[in-house]
């Protein structure tokens, strides 16, 4: 079988475990004591339209987790501690979706793409160990700083400061080294809720390979690292139950729209409006950690 082949066969597998032990979480979790990990209502339809459209720009390029975090924040919708783990949990099977589609379509080296969807998930899998446990006030700060990095790179992107890249597919020797390196420090910031695409676009271009190979790699590196990753907030019980359904039923219809329908479309002025929104978001998040009132606000 083509090894592209088996890694989709792998990846199905993997979502398909993962649909399994949220969806017996979720009927465990009803006849809890109420809080925003066992709120299994049926979502509203703001956070299902946050989801459509999140990740319908994600597949454009634009990326989820910035966007979502600023519509959280101005909705007052997720509580700050537990926004890195609904943002995880949330646009997991969309981004599975995305990858099935990315990894089809765009040629990579096969040896690449593993190894560096590899590191990614072992990336996440200690980040999210980490993240999961922390209080509000450390989420705060790293998310204000993790919102920071991703307008900077949305700048780059607009002012086309990204290093050109070439038409390489894949990478071997030292290059590869770096490669797996620098793709597992973005799946563990994957849990802190910095996006992997614009990073990833860098890292790729810096590396001599071609821009479009980020699609698959970012892609194939979320669709993995998210189940394993969302598995552990889901655990520690710091996500929002109903939030995270709104973002998986209303994503998984916006990515196929965006690939199907849309495929490409003028970004430049929907990405200076995201640099807006989420470099104010970056503000509030620090000033409510580090502000006159943040005695009251971490607790």
């Amino acid at each position: 079988m083509n090894p592209i082949n088996i890694l989709l066969v792998v990846l199905g597998v993997l979502t398909a475990g993962f649909v399994g032990i949220w969806g017996r979480v979720i009927g465990s979790v009803r006849s809890e004591a109420p809080s925003p990990a066992t709120d299994a209502r049926f979502p509203t339809l703001l956070s299902i339209a946050i989801g459509g459209v999140t990740n319908f720009f994600d597949t454009l390029g634009i990326g989820s987790f910035a966007t979502t975090t600023a519509m959280f924040r101005a909705f007052a919708m997720v509580p700050d501690r537990i926004i890195p783990g609904t943002l995880n949990v949330g646009h997991t099977l969309p981004t599975v979706v995305q990858a099935f589609f990315f990894i089809s379509v765009i040629p990579v080296d096969v040896t690449t793409l593993i190894s560096m969807i590899a590191a990614a998930v072992a990336g996440a899998w200690l980040g999210a160990g980490i993240v999961a446990g922390w209080p509000k006030r450390h989420v705060q700060i790293g998310m204000g700083f993790a919102l920071l990095a991703a307008a900077t790179f949305f700048t780059m992107k607009n002012l086309n400061l990204f290093p050109a890249g070439s038409a390489e597919i894949g990478v071997s020797g030292v290059r590869l080294v770096v490669a797996i390196v620098g793709n597992f420090l973005l799946g563990a910031l994957m849990s802190l809720g910095i996006g992997l695409y614009a990073p990833c676009m860098v890292l790729v271009s810096l590396l001599g390979m071609s821009e479009t190979t980020a699609f698959p790699i970012m892609m194939g590196s979320c669709a993995f690292l998210m189940p394993v990753g969302s598995t552990k907030f889901i655990k520690e019980r710091a996500y929002s139950l109903r939030v995270a359904l709104g973002l998986a039923l209303g994503g998984i219809p916006g990515v196929i729209i965006a690939a199907t329908i849309v495929k490409s479309m003028n970004l430049v002025t929907v990405r200076w409006l995201v640099i807006v929104v989420v470099l104010y978001t970056a503000v509030t998040m620090l000033y409510a950690a580090f502000g006159p009132q943040r005695s009251t606000a971490a607790e």
